[in-house]
């Protein structure tokens, strides 16, 4: 097809009669970057996948300036016209080609031609100018994040400058081939890398010099009332999820899509993109609003960063759990809140109801390995595949371990130890078969980091709890599911009301039970905050999250001086002993009293 003074190579496929599907490519890639995805699109809808000028068997204009996003619209729009397209298509655009793809819906030109648009790691670029400053304002994380943006954009400057740029380009098809097996998961194959891949790079310098930098600013806020459907991948190396998600408030229809990718997710992914570009073009032709799209459309929504998520809660009937259940209902998310005690439980949904949100109530005990099962079995059965699970219940025993019987023991293993393994098998093999990823939190503790001879049995449950957790984020790394580890430390919660202490005085345990809980009240750490941060750990895949000071001085003790963190140990049984012989010694000589259980 002719487009002025230049030949663009345009291929086509699929059903004649169906609505038509129009693929656009970024940088430094061809159409052929879109053959697996476009074989699947064919079985349903007229496919047409065009070469940029300057790439593949399209031609090269004379001026290596001559790609602005105004003359890219009129090669879109010579591509319609030649092929004949009648009524609006369906728009799905990677990297440049989403960008091109944003100008289309965003602008006038071609108004009336298009009817949807799918976007691939290609922000408008109008919505990374607002991104950027409303990032930075956020405080010191968001100037880190943009700074963390600006390092993985380093090339593009790189790529504007003259000679840099030209050095750069004909170094891309030196890596480019290996850069796909290793960074993306995906194979190369005939056609992709191009075998025009060194020309098809030094020509495409044009995009980034014809378009950016401070000579060509872009207009207008990049607004549209058409329906668009963002496919994030969550592990593209070239631009922070925030980033890609900048279109929120400017977009009226907007829908999010996640998946465990990277940048060339098209080839690592091509069930799932061409999956979602179906249901997606099946529903603005007039089809139904699945489920699933109803939860890309409440992802899509501005400060709802969990928005149409399915997040699982155990132990959310108090503290750490109900505090973390109510922070990802109110960004969005739909919580189911579990706990042993269904009260509680309730408790907290009606708090999330009160306030807006969606929250549902189980009871399960997450020591009964059959209640378990069933329980994974209805949230599936009932919501879906969980994308986050808060692996939170939890019990604390303090004593000496010579003193802690079979009883005892095993409790606090089943519930601290195997709850967690229960609930990261159960729900990650769901995550697993659902192949779109997804996020565990295992709630470990600050006494993972150091021994202790006052807990001994919960020092070690949640140090296993810890190593669970770097275990299964190698494991499961390659399904693009997160695994975190959070050691919160002192945090005012219930939990110290209902600590088992054996191997002493009933009366001198529940003195020393009141003492706990009047210490961590004097410190004050309320759980809201470790709430959020369990939100920034799964925002941003954190391994170990370190909460309060007491915390993080901990790990850094535990990591460069294990000995240091052995003579802290010794200090604070000598405190403990001397503590418990002067509570001893204030008892009455016939005072009695009844050993309060954790439950």
């Amino acid at each position: 097809m002719r487009s002025g003074e230049v030949e663009l190579a345009v291929r086509e496929r699929g059903e004649e009669q169906g609505p038509a599907v129009v693929l656009i490519h970024g940088y430094p890639d061809t159409s052929a970057m879109w053959d697996e995805v476009a074989e699947r699109l064919a079985t349903r809808f007229r496919v047409i996948a065009y070469d940029v000028r300057g790439a593949g068997a399209s031609t090269t204009p004379e001026n290596p300036l001559d790609y602005s996003l105004d003359t890219l619209m009129g090669d879109l729009a010579a591509v319609l016209e030649g092929v004949g397209v009648e009524g609006p298509v369906h728009l799905v655009g990677h990297d440049w080609g989403s960008i091109q793809g944003w100008e289309a819906v965003t602008g006038d030109r071609l108004a009336g031609r298009i009817a949807s648009f799918t976007s691939i790691s290609g922000p408008a670029r109008q919505h990374v100018g607002r991104w950027a400053r409303d990032t930075a304002r956020t405080g010191p994380r968001g100037v880190l994040e943009v700074l963390g943006q600006a390092r993985r954009s380093v090339y593009m400057p790189l790529l504007m400058a003259p000679r840099a740029g030209e050095l750069l380009a004909r170094a891309i098809p030196l890596v480019f081939e290996r850069g796909m097996r290793a960074m993306e998961g995906a194979e190369p194959r005939p056609g992709h890398p191009a075998p025009t891949l060194h020309r098809d790079a030094l020509n495409g310098l044009g995009l980034y010099r014809a378009n950016m930098g401070r000579q060509n600013p872009p207009e207008g806020e990049a607004r549209t009332d058409l329906p668009v459907q963002l496919i994030v991948p969550t592990k593209d190396r070239y631009a922070v999820q925030s980033l890609l998600l900048s279109a929120r408030g400017r977009a009226s229809r907007l829908y999010v899509r996640r998946v465990p990718a990277g940048h060339w997710v098209a080839r690592s992914h091509p069930d799932v993109v061409a999956r979602w570009i179906t249901e997606f073009v099946d529903h603005v032709e007039g089809g139904p609003e699945t489920q699933d799209l109803l939860r890309a459309r409440a992802a899509g929504e501005p400060g709802k960063d969990f928005g149409g998520q399915l997040v699982v809660v155990t132990g959310a009937g108090s503290g750490i759990g109900r505090a973390t259940a109510v922070a990802f209902a109110g960004a969005g998310a739909r919580v189911v809140a579990a706990d042993i005690d269904e009260g509680a439980a309730k408790h907290t949904a009606d708090e999330i109801a009160a306030k807006g949100g969606e929250a549902h109530v189980y009871r399960v005990d997450v020591a009964d390995a059959d209640g378990m099962e069933r329980f994974a079995d209805y949230v599936r059965a009932t919501f879906g595949v969980p994308d986050v699970v808060v692996n939170n219940a939890g019990i604390g025993i303090s004593g000496a371990l010579l003193d802690t019987d079979e009883e005892a023991w095993n409790r606090i293993r089943s519930v601290n130890l195997d709850g967690v393994y229960r609930g990261c098998r159960l729900f990650g093999r769901q995550m697993a078969e659902r192949g779109e990823g997804g996020h565990l939190v295992n709630m470990a503790s600050m006494a993972a980091f150091a021994p202790s001879s006052a807990l001994p049995a919960y020092a070690t449950t949640k140090a296993a709890v810890l190593q669970l957790s770097e275990c299964l984020r190698v494991e499961l790394e390659p399904d693009g599911i997160g695994v975190t580890a959070v050691c919160p430390g002192l945090i005012n919660t219930p939990i110290t009301r209902h600590v088992q202490f054996v191997g002493m005085d009933p009366a001198v345990a529940e003195q020393l039970r009141e003492q706990a809980v009047q210490m961590f009240e004097r410190r004050g750490y309320p759980p809201e905050r470790v709430a959020e941060a369990i939100m920034r750990a799964v925002q941003h895949n954190r391994a170990v999250v370190p909460v309060a000071a007491e915390a993080q001085a901990s790990r850094v003790l535990y990591r460069f001086s294990p000995g240091a963190g052995r003579a802290m140990a010794r200090l604070g049984r000598r405190v403990g002993e001397r503590t418990q012989q002067r509570l001893e010694r204030q008892q009455p000589e016939d005072g009695t009293g009844q050993e309060i259980k954790g439950v």
